[in-house]
């Protein structure tokens, strides 16, 4: 069993950069591939970056690469998502999700343990 708690959504103004932080207990979170989504209001829940358990792999969504960056403390039990340069468009809830392997999933339906979402928003 994996717990995740997300933080650090807030308002931010565009071009602006946030950090988000999710903290996760568990004894084997070294062995889960950690994943960042998001949804918007009237809209599916969207991949947006995933880590291998390493944290030596990383994939992202087209939308967000170049400007997202996603990293994993195995020693903190902790995955991050750096936000910079952000537009109204990554306005969303934003979710950390869990799946123990190795492999690096890019849908909801492929995450076990999801976290109760932190609201980014970004203001024109």
């Amino acid at each position: 069993q994996v717990q995740l708690v997300e933080s650090g959504g807030r308002l931010v103004q565009t071009g602006g950069s946030l950090r988000l932080s999710c903290a996760a207990s568990g004894r084997t979170f070294s062995r889960y591939v950690m994943g960042w989504f998001r949804q918007a209001p009237g809209k599916e829940r969207e991949f947006v970056a995933a880590i291998s358990w390493s944290g030596g792999s990383s994939s992202y969504a087209d939308s967000v690469k170049g400007r997202f960056t996603i990293s994993k403390d195995n020693a903190k039990n902790t995955v991050a998502l750096q936000m910079n340069s952000l537009k109204p468009e990554d306005t969303a809830v934003y979710y950390c999700a869990a799946r123990p392997g190795f492999s690096m999933v890019v849908v909801p339906g492929g995450y076990v343990y999801w976290g109760q979402g932190t609201q980014v928003t970004v203001s024109s």
